[in-house]
């Protein structure tokens, strides 16, 4: 369990806010919310700055091909960065990732304050973008280190999409006032100050891996593969394992349907809403409040979460509101249809982060994250490039109609498997009890929810021997129900109730059963095997440690 944070309550009696309070008040996960604030505020500022210091230099154009660069340069980094990022500490790539940023766009900042070359100002904010493209698969990385179970990492991906649709917002906004106060400089130093405000926050955390790296004598591990093995590695896993493949393919739908929303919102502003510009960012405004309001409402809901089914409903809250807008263009249907694909947004964009990161192997998640945000970019410049040759050949109508059949088509044809994803990863009833057990306290959320799926719930009548002193080790137990007592050489040790374990000393010394312990009521016992037991105990770090007080107490006590 992360430092600091709280007891917990069965997940089955959580309620939404209990789930949210409990993610808040984990002081690891809290700072990295926090910092992640901060990075995003200042990276959409200064992206909005940056397009308007390139539109005052060159116009459209320079903004246009300052853009596809910069989007080009963001696909290709992001495989590579998340590979990098799963190779080392996810903490400190991201401080490197800020402080690198931070390096850049204070560059950035000195060339414009001395009037240098224009073509050093789009590089170095090109490069900028590069180095941070990866940072969020790194977070998505690190987050399943720092949260106690798989629902709080739902929560606190839900939180952390709330706060994202709020910063794409604020972000333009306060640029938008720093340039009118002062000019677009004053935005770069601001996006400086927030990389040092992330750097702060990111340099307080511990993680288990910090923890890990501590101990005395501990050899790094080998390196099992190239660097071009583990980079093409990622995509293979997306395109072996069903479930991340499913989110590539919803995500490539929805990629598609965006790209080309995204030219499409400026026709509807002009020849539907008959507005020009003006309309062009109302329609934007009517989007993102959508997705602030959708994003809140995922969080009333956390218990009920579905992720499977959830992002279903999010591609089909994109396909069909354009499907609708295409069989019925008028100004009340584009405000409908963008307001729907604004609220059901969030249930796609929480599907699409979190299943990655409860699939994927701990090792692989940031360099997997990539991979699907690829799946989602690549289709979305794609589409952005036909879109306009769709609309000249066949009319804005049948264009829209594409987009959005071709994410109802896909949506469809996941269903099925999206709800088994659901019933196959639904917490195992053994989650609590497994959670509550000291020794598996500190376990990542992945860990612990591996081995409640491999244990076994069995009942013994009262009165049994459940293990006989100087029989093999072979099995760990925890006490669901009744009593037990715990003897050795004939001679009452302790009596252990519900919550309670006993078998761990065989196991982890590898000797014969040093007590005897007899069922003193009707019990049911959780039972995991050895092979599964120190499995996840290997995963234990400095916390082990611990375990091993609890071993050293009930030996010579």
């Amino acid at each position: 369990m992360p430092e600091n944070a709280p007891a917990t309550e069965p997940a089955a009696e959580l309620t939404n806010r209990a789930r949210l309070m409990r993610v808040l008040r984990n002081p690891q996960v809290r700072k990295v919310q926090l910092a992640f604030v901060g990075s995003t505020l200042g990276d959409w500022a200064f992206a909005t700055a940056i397009v308007v210091w390139a539109y005052q230099e060159g116009g459209a154009g320079a903004v246009g091909a300052y853009q596809a660069v910069r989007f080009v340069s963001m696909t290709v980094a992001g495989p590579v960065g998340g590979v990098i990022a799963d190779r080392v500490s996810r903490k400190t790539f991201m401080i490197v990732s800020d402080a690198s940023r931070a390096v850049l766009v204070s560059a950035a900042a000195i060339t414009l304050a001395v009037d240098g070359p224009a073509l050093v100002v789009y590089a170095l904010a090109i490069i900028a973008a590069l180095v941070g493209s990866p940072f969020r698969a790194a977070q998505a990385g690190l987050l399943p280190e720092l949260v106690e179970s798989p629902s709080d990492l739902t929560a606190a991906n839900a939180l952390a999409g709330n706060l994202e649709s709020v910063m794409i917002f604020a972000g333009p906004a306060v640029a938008g006032l720093m340039i009118a106060q002062w000019d677009v400089q004053v935005v770069f130093w601001l996006n400086v100050a927030t990389f040092a405000w992330s750097i702060l926050l990111l340099l307080g955390i511990k993680t288990r891996a910090d923890a890990a790296s501590t101990e005395a004598d501990e050899e790094p591990p080998e390196d099992s593969a190239g660097f071009w093995s583990d980079l093409t590695g990622g995509f293979g896993l997306v395109v072996r394992d069903r479930d991340l493949r499913n989110v590539a393919l919803l995500s490539g739908a929805n990629g598609f349907a965006w790209g080309g929303l995204t030219v499409f919102m400026v026709l509807l502003a002009t020849d539907v809403l008959d507005s020009g510009p003006e309309g062009l960012g109302y329609l934007n405004s009517v989007l993102g409040v959508a997705t602030v309001v959708g994003g809140l409402a995922i969080l009333t809901r956390l218990s009920g979460s579905r992720l499977g089914e959830d992002m279903i409903m999010g591609a089909f809250g994109w396909g069909l509101p354009l499907l609708a807008l295409a069989a019925f263009p008028s100004p009340v249907t584009v405000v409908a249809a963008l307001a729907v694909i604004g609220l059901t947004e969030p249930l796609y964009a929480l599907g699409s982060e979190t299943i990655p990161q409860r699939v994927a192997p701990a090792d692989t998640i940031s360099r997997v994250y990539t991979v699907i945000d690829v799946s989602l970019v690549a289709p979305m410049a794609l589409s952005s490039l036909l879109a306009p040759w769709l609309v000249d050949e066949l009319g804005l109508r049948a264009a829209i109609a594409i987009a959005g059949g071709l994410v109802v088509v896909v949506a469809l044809s996941r269903w099925s498997q999206m709800r088994d994803f659901d019933r196959r990863h639904a917490p195992p009833p053994a989650l609590d009890l497994l959670h509550d057990v000291p020794v598996f306290a500190e376990l990542p959320a992945s860990a612990l929810e591996r081995l409640a799926r491999s244990s076994e719930r069995v009942q013994v009548p009262s009165g049994s021997v459940v293990l006989t002193e100087g029989d093999s080790s072979d099995r760990f137990f925890v006490i669901a129900s009744g009593a037990v007592e715990v003897t050795q050489g004939g001679r009452l040790l302790r009596t252990e109730g519900p919550g309670e374990f006993f078998g761990e000393i065989g196991l982890l010394r590898d000797v014969p059963r040093t007590a005897t312990v007899t069922a003193a009521a009707d019990c049911e016992f959780l039972v995991v095997e050895r092979a599964d037991f120190l499995a996840a105990v290997s995963q234990l770090g400095e916390a082990m440690n611990g375990l091993e007080d609890i071993v050293v107490r009930r030996l010579y006590s």
